[in-house]
């Protein structure tokens, strides 16, 4: 028996699937969630910040960011929680992507992108900071578009993310690097 919640979510992916799916867009959805895989792209993301003397503490804390969120949501929420996954649910519902083999909450592939988005929107100039932050969303949105999570666990994956984000940047901040607001500039 599902609940309410689950129901309206269930309903929310089957409008997603049959009125936002289209043939041409499935391989760009299909590419854009690839880019959370096991957080590969966000990973080289931080290495290249890092490797820039005038993004390296954006890098560092991007890291750190990513890898306290990955503790979070892969090694303790996921394990605990075990959410199966929608189209596990409701047989209508079609995966278009790789086989998850973990569990459904919350989604790593959005709080991953944005542990790590949020980072490089506060410390690096807008027109990097934007675009990143727009991919968070769309990888976000990819993984209800191809059917692999409910809307509350890409909700729960972006509040999540954001929030290690936050508080790690606020961490660095008042601990590690005073001069933070400064790099913006």
């Amino acid at each position: 028996m599902q609940s309410g919640l689950s129901e309206l979510e269930i309903g929310i992916l089957l409008w997603i699937q049959e009125n936002l799916r289209f043939s041409f867009l499935n391989p760009i959805m299909q590419f854009i969630t690839t880019l959370g895989d096991k957080g590969f792209f966000w990973i080289l993301v931080c290495i290249l910040l890092v490797l820039f003397k005038k993004t390296r503490r954006i890098g560092v804390i991007a890291a750190v960011a990513l890898a306290l969120n990955t503790l979070i949501v892969n090694v303790i929420l996921k394990t605990q929680i075990m959410r199966v996954r929608p189209f596990v649910l409701e047989e209508g519902i079609s995966l278009i992507t790789r086989l998850p083999k973990d569990s459904s909450f919350p989604s790593g592939h959005t709080s991953a992108s944005f542990a790590t988005a949020v980072i490089m929107f506060k410390g690096l100039p807008r027109y990097a900071g934007i675009p990143v932050l727009v991919l968070a969303f769309l990888i976000g949105f990819s993984r209800l578009y191809v059917g692999a999570h409910f809307p509350t666990d890409v909700l729960a994956g972006a509040v999540i993310g954001t929030t290690v984000a936050l508080a790690v940047w606020w961490y660095f901040k008042k601990y590690v690097y005073k001069d933070l607001d400064r790099l913006k500039k």
